[in-house]
């Protein structure tokens, strides 16, 4: 009657454990094999990777953050190369007009000058030019 109810049963004076029942019974021989594959089933496999998931990457989302931010990267990496290809354009055609206006006799060095002071606003050319004057006339070169 303890052996029934402990999903054991009697075969030719035998014990026997019953498979469906809940307890594994502790002379059983394989008993600790058993224990043991089970624990093995359950455990992950030593040559799988740390990094494998449990979700696939379509059940977590990650695949699609993945590729959004994979295909955003690779757009800004297009654009910057297609502006570094215009930049690099534009200093050609620069290159070219100064080529030019030194071959009508201009003074180049003279053009980037004016250039570089066109690009500040009067009173901040005006500060830098009572500046050298200030220090022409420490100099003496006033």
């Amino acid at each position: 009657m303890v052996a029934a109810r402990l999903g054991h049963r009697k075969a030719g004076g035998v014990m026997e454990h019953d498979p469906w029942s809940a307890r594994e019974p502790k002379h059983s021989a394989g008993a600790k094999a058993k224990k043991a594959a089970a624990r093995k089933a359950t455990e992950p496999e030593p040559e799988a990777s740390t990094d494998e998931a449990m979700f696939s990457e379509e059940e977590t989302g990650e695949a699609c953050v993945n590729t959004v931010a994979a295909g955003q990267l690779r757009a800004f990496v297009e654009r910057v190369e297609r502006l570094e290809e215009d930049k690099k354009s534009v200093g050609d055609d620069i290159k070219l007009v100064y080529a030019e206006m030194k071959a009508n006799g201009f003074d180049t060095k003279a053009v980037r000058a004016i250039i570089r002071l066109r690009k500040k606003d009067q009173a901040e050319r005006q500060e830098e030019e009572a500046m050298i004057d200030l220090y022409k006339a420490a100099l003496g070169m006033a």
